[in-house]
């Protein structure tokens, strides 16, 4: 069984896009939930900026051999500068990957 969801929330007032999958597959007793988030915000600034953000990276692995459930997640953030029609503009994005692994007997909610 495989289950997909895809949502594409888009702001233009406020200049902001999210894209999410969530993703569920059931598969020799093994119930594996991914969800993909990736969120951009643009922002308009003055030609005087020249700073760069530090990107940051985010990991975290965590296996519980006692009730046999693994999960794993990585977030990227940081931003760029665009420039488009000789504007200038700064976008801080958020990249986000979480993999949960159980056994499809857990009596968890997939949707969750």
């Amino acid at each position: 069984m495989r289950n997909l969801v895809f949502k594409n929330l888009t702001s233009p007032h406020k200049k902001r896009r999210i894209l999410s999958t969530s993703e569920v597959i059931e598969n020799k007793g093994l119930l594996t939930r991914i969800r993909r988030n990736f969120v951009y915000i643009i922002k308009g600034i003055d030609e005087n900026k020249k700073e760069l953000p530090v990107p940051r990276l985010y990991i975290l692995k965590i296996k519980d051999s006692r009730t046999n459930h693994e999960k794993f997640f990585c977030r990227v953030k940081g931003g760029l500068y665009l420039v488009n029609n000789s504007k200038l503009f700064y976008v801080i994005f958020s990249h986000s990957l979480t993999i949960n692994l159980a056994p499809a007997s857990a009596t968890t909610n997939p949707a969750a």
